[in-house]
């Protein structure tokens, strides 16, 4: 039986593509840049962030961005333009909580990305019993050595995880490390073509499917 939930953040527990573009195309017009386009920004999307951005804007300081970014940042999760968690997603995770799972996140997110989600207010405080990210892992996606740390700190089995993301590079970290991988298609950036079946165990359109997925391993096609 699956034990532990493991949960992506972008485009997966939350759709924030388009909305990380038009963030991200703010701080480059507030440095004087030009903007990015969507194809090189969807190209690069999953990578960490500050490792994509010089791909996405040629020549750029990296430090100064990052300085930048993080004012935009608070901005948009106030306002309400990023990470806002759907209701319905929000009750999925609600039901594996209640259904005796540990739901937690993984991430290749800054802590300081990250931040915001961490807050003891926040309403996925009472729901995830961790969160793991670029800061408390030694190793980033697709490394499977990612989930190391989250092995190590639970003492859990890969066999008894499922990790769930919306990217290849989500896919190839788990079935590395040897952990169930559920693909969540919700975004439309990705489709069933873009995965390599051998490390997808099932797919969903859209992320509240996962309870009946995850409680239902024996239709698992892997």
């Amino acid at each position: 039986m699956i034990q532990a939930v493991i949960v992506d953040v972008d485009d997966t527990l939350c759709l924030t593509e388009a909305a990380c573009f038009d963030l991200e195309n703010e701080v480059l017009a507030g440095l004087g840049r030009e903007p990015m386009s969507r194809a090189v920004h969807l190209e690069t999307w999953g990578e960490p962030l500050l490792g994509a951005m010089p791909k996405r804007s040629l020549g750029l300081d990296v430090g100064q961005f990052a300085t930048a970014y993080q004012q935009v940042l608070r901005r948009y999760v106030i306002d309400g333009r990023l990470d806002t968690m759907a209701p319905e997603n929000l009750h999925a995770l609600d039901q594996l909580v209640l259904a005796g799972r540990t739901v937690m996140l993984l991430t290749s997110r800054t802590a300081a990305e990250v931040e915001h989600l961490l807050a003891p207010d926040h309403v996925l405080a009472q729901r995830v019993s961790a969160v793991y990210h670029a800061d408390n892992t030694r190793f980033g996606k697709p490394d499977p050595r990612v989930f190391d740390e989250l092995l190590t700190a639970t003492g859990l089995a890969p066999q008894q995880c499922v990790y769930v993301g919306d990217s290849p590079g989500d896919a190839q970290a788990a079935a590395g490390a040897g952990l169930h991988f559920i693909a969540c298609l919700q975004s439309g950036v990705r489709k069933r073509a873009d995965f390599d079946v051998r490390h997808v165990s099932a797919f969903i359109h859209a992320f509240p499917e996962l309870v009946e997925v995850v409680l239902r391993p024996d239709r698992w096609h892997s």
